[in-house]
């Protein structure tokens, strides 16, 4: 998908998203604090937020997206902190060999957007030829219960001096799926308000079958936990992380 207007806001309405907690996942499931000299790619890069931390830490980090716009964001954003990440523009089912990393990441449900179950069969085998051996594959993604009873059929909404936003959220057309119907209003310099809709649909299934799926591949999953915490799913667990090896 194409983030297009939305990626102008994705930032502002964005600053309350864990990133540092996303983070902290990576060094834990590293067992080191410092990401020095260690090779990342990031998948689903989005404006580079966490990009930017693994930057930091001293990490070459390498960041895919499928949107430009969202690239050309966090390009301007490195920028302003003399960083200069490599940025990619694919598909994450369809990536070509990017090379050997040590660790790809893909957190913030961006895998709970690909449509078909092919895809994310395809996804998790364009990633394990992005890794090392013996490399991680760490990634996140909503759990059915968030989909069918945190999402389905809310309204959510907020009144900024400067955003705005309506958003509703529908069934989708199979199991587990939903529709986020956005509409946004953006206050201009003339004091009128530009609209922007935006229409994101997102996929998931139980931990089980990505399990399964991940051995399919050739993964050894190391730890299935939930909610940024060691504890394992629930079924009211609404964000569920992997780290699985590729051996």
């Amino acid at each position: 998908m194409n983030y297009l207007a939305f990626s102008t806001l994705y930032d502002e309405l964005m600053a309350d998203a864990p990133y540092e907690k996303w983070f902290q996942f990576v060094c834990r499931s590293l067992g080191q604090e410092s990401l020095k000299d260690m090779s990342i790619l990031d998948v689903g890069c989005g404006t580079g937020e966490l990009l930017i931390r693994f930057l930091k830490a001293g990490a070459v980090a390498t960041g895919v997206d499928l949107s430009t716009e969202m690239l050309m964001v966090a390009k301007e954003k490195a920028e302003k902190m003399n960083l200069n990440p490599l940025l990619i523009e694919q598909d994450m089912s369809t990536m070509d060999k990017l090379g050997e990393y040590h660790v790809v990441t893909v957190f913030c449900d961006s895998l709970n957007y690909l449509q078909e179950e092919e895809e994310v069969k395809k996804t998790f085998a364009s990633i394990y030829r992005q890794l090392k051996a013996d490399g991680l594959f760490l990634f996140d993604v909503h759990s059915p219960y968030k989909v069918n009873h945190v999402y389905l059929q809310q309204t959510f909404a907020d009144a900024g001096e400067d955003i705005s936003y309506i958003w509703n959220s529908f069934s989708g057309e199979v199991q587990n799926s939903v529709e986020h119907e956005l509409t946004f209003f953006v206050l201009t310099e003339d004091g009128k308000y530009d609209r922007f809709e935006e229409l994101h649909k997102q996929r998931t299934y139980d931990w089980q079958t990505y399990q399964k799926w991940l051995v399919q591949t050739g993964f050894v999953v190391e730890q299935i936990t939930a909610d940024f915490d060691e504890s394992a799913p629930t079924d009211k667990s609404e964000r569920i992380f992997f780290k699985a090896r590729k051996k």
